[in-house]
């Protein structure tokens, strides 16, 4: 895990070195001036010699300045390579993510994600600048400040050393009991951004139902949750400060005692007994110091181990040795293909789907929810792997192709319809980024969102809001299938997205694919039989096995799970399961 995240450190090596230099030449400065002290009070206050206070003072002004000077270097490296560590495992994990099918992204919640970027990031930031600062600094002062004490009078010394053992196993205990309170609670901010995020998203769902107290509730218990466990870590840290300071006066008190009686007899000098003072200062705020690192670390190792997570998976979907780097036709072949999402632990979605598929056919897939339809585009476009048989476009097994060719030549429009923040082209050249307009124009005019988007007064170039808030869900459709035509890729799948579209359009869309791209397989999914029984062929899925792949005039005779839907549209007028489905 270290060395994952070390490996991100990249171009801020010059200044994570700097910052512990600097930090020590700081710590030589600073426990040089008590000793300085000492010999500006023995040599020149007591014997009276006021040009070697003003040498010993001069001096005590050069060391106080260069540690203030190294001080500052130190801090500005420390800051400058923490920031810098912290923008680089920002970016290293999002563009690992970008590499993840879509079997990777099911293993991290969005909210986990979310936390990872941000609350994680910023703790191992902070615990870094730290590290390369103030864990050198205190550490290093203890040790040059027990010497320095050694220096002066072994016998005091000895006060002190078992001060530092005392005080470092004290402040061990301590720490030890609350590092795993600190671990659970950082966890718990999956939760707490969950909220958040299903809360924002669905605004108009929950303004709708009036559901706002309910969420409030929800999110408060969130907060406490997380607030009780900080108190309970705290409350355990806090006993840091009341054994510092026991043991510093006990310190001062044995050292004023046993320093008084060795001045009396001669063996200690005035200005030798301030240093030791200002060593014990030095040495146990040292070890406070230390502790509250400490703590700082063991909060951010869960957070650490969080990131390295993200950047250490690997893709379960990736280009071969040697990728195919055109697609043919648009033919599929789908041979005895078995699937789960998790491979081998689960129950299968899909079971023994053999079928072929010529290129340039309307296909449609209907079935109830939960019946693997969207399983099987997804197997198309190689979103995910499939566990046993295999899935063949143009005559070529998907697993061979370059991953950035087939989705090219494989357009899906899912599901869920996503717009991105920008103008109505901007969202359209996703689909190719070298679009021109005329083209944007007829891609529009083929998914019939031209009618609409020319009553815009900007028309292209109106602003789509993040989500496509500012547009109906109609149009978000008809938008999305636009800009999956602009690809011109030689299989489309319509993946009940025209759903949300009257039946006219719906047909005036299937009109339109027929006239403009007859050579392009055309996968339709939806939950209306109106929408695929003009179809070549019509595949009905049953619980994820296949149960009829023939006309709409043949299934109407053979299969009773495609009658029975037909029958129940026809008898309603309406929609079968209109909710839809997620598989």
């Amino acid at each position: 895990m270290i060395k994952v995240l070390l490996a991100q450190v990249k171009e801020y090596k010059k200044a994570s070195l700097l910052s512990p230099l600097f930090a020590a030449l700081e710590v030589f400065f600073d426990v040089s001036v008590p000793f300085v002290i000492s010999l500006l009070i023995d040599q020149g206050i007591q014997a009276g010699r006021m040009n070697m206070v003003l040498l010993y003072g001069l001096l005590m002004l050069v060391l106080a300045s260069c540690g203030l000077t190294c001080g500052y270097l130190a801090g500005k490296y420390a800051a400058q390579a923490s920031a810098g560590f912290a923008a680089n495992l920002r970016e290293g994990m999002y563009e690992n993510i970008q590499t993840f099918a879509f079997s990777n992204i099911d293993k991290f919640s969005t909210a986990g994600l979310v936390t990872r970027m941000t609350t994680d990031v910023t703790n191992v930031q902070n615990a870094y600048q730290m590290i390369i600062r103030v864990v050198v600094r205190a550490p290093l002062t203890i040790i040059v400040s027990m010497i320095m004490c050694f220096v002066v009078d072994q016998q005091l010394s000895l006060i002190f050393l078992a001060a530092v053992v005392f005080l470092g196993l004290a402040l061990f205990v301590v720490i030890r009991k609350a590092m795993g309170t600190f671990r659970y609670v950082f966890r718990k901010y999956d939760d707490l951004n969950a909220s958040v995020q299903e809360n924002i998203s669905a605004i108009r769902v929950v303004k709708a139902f009036v559901r706002e107290d309910h969420e409030n509730t929800k999110f408060t218990k969130a907060v406490e949750n997380i607030y009780k466990l900080f108190v309970k870590a705290e409350k355990i840290i806090i006993m840091n400060t009341p054994i510092l300071m026991t043991t510093i006066f006990s310190c001062i008190i044995l050292l004023s005692w046993f320093g008084a009686q060795f001045i009396v007899v001669g063996s200690l000098t005035t200005g030798e007994l301030t240093s030791l003072f200002s060593y014990v200062f030095a040495m146990m705020m040292s070890l406070m110091m230390l502790s509250m690192i400490m703590v700082m670390i063991s909060m951010s190792f869960s957070s650490a181990e969080r990131i390295s997570e993200v950047l250490t998976e690997q893709a379960d979907i990736v280009n071969p040795a040697h990728p195919v780097m055109t697609v043919a036709d648009g033919s599929i072949e789908f041979d005895h293909v078995h699937f789960s999402y998790k491979h081998g632990n689960a129950e299968e979605v899909l079971s023994d789907i053999d079928l072929s598929i010529k290129s340039g056919e309307v296909i449609g897939v209907i079935g109830g929810t939960g019946s693997g339809k969207t399983s099987f585009a997804n197997l198309v476009s190689r979103l995910y792997d499939v566990d046993s048989g295999s899935v063949l476009v143009g005559e070529h097994d998907v697993r061979d192709y370059d991953l950035e060719v087939l989705r090219d030549q494989v357009a899906v429009v899912l599901q869920k319809n996503v717009l991105f923040s920008g103008t109505i082209l901007d969202n359209l050249r996703w689909g190719n980024e070298n679009a021109t307009e005329e083209e944007c124009i007829e891609a529009c005019r083929q998914a019939c969102a031209d009618e609409f988007i020319e009553r815009f007064p900007d028309k292209y170039n109106t602003w789509i809001e993040q989500g496509g808030s500012n547009v109906s869900g109609g149009q978000k459709q008809r938008l999305c299938i636009a800009r999956a035509l602009l690809k011109k890729p030689k299989v489309l799948i319509l993946d009940d997205s025209t759903s949300a579209v009257d039946t006219a359009t719906d047909a005036n869309i299937r009109r339109a694919f027929e006239e403009s791209i007859p050579g392009t397989t055309k996968i339709i999914i939806s939950q209306r039989i109106s929408s695929v029984e003009q179809a070549s062929r019509i595949l009905v899925l049953d619980d994820g096995k296949m149960t009829g792949f023939a006309s709409h005039d043949e299934l109407l005779k053979t299969n009773d799970i495609y009658r029975d839907i037909y029958n129940v549209q026809q008898e309603a007028s309406g929609d079968f399961d209109e909710e839809g489905g997620n598989n």
